[in-house]
């Protein structure tokens, strides 16, 4: 892409695909992600959000999750289910960290 993102969304889409693009092919085709490719990102691009665990099963189950077709290899499409799955579940997580700090119904608020 050869556009400069005017928005931050625009942003992020670019940010995926160059992603994707950074780690696949490391390992034949270059438009998927082997089992390899993909521990490989979850480990440095998601690490913080994942955990840094090494738990090879963990990854095994994302990637038989992932591959619909059971090809082996996960392609962009296939990737981008796991960034949609990944995002609602750290919406849902901020919502929840967000509604426990507000105060419960009919008790007195704390004032510094």
């Amino acid at each position: 892409m050869s556009k400069e993102p005017s928005s931050n969304l625009e942003s992020a889409m670019q940010m995926l695909i160059k992603t994707f693009h950074k780690y696949s092919g490391k390992e034949g085709d270059k438009y998927t992600l082997s089992r390899g490719e993909l521990k490989e990102l979850l480990l440095e691009e998601l690490g913080t959000y994942l955990g840094t665990s090494k738990d090879n099963e963990a990854v095994e189950k994302v990637m038989n999750d992932l591959d619909a077709n059971n090809d082996g290899e996960v392609d962009f499409t296939e990737f981008i289910i796991l960034m949609g799955a990944l995002t609602v579940a750290c919406n849902d997580f901020f919502l929840d960290v967000k509604s426990d700090d507000k105060p419960k119904e009919g008790s007195a608020e704390k004032k510094d």
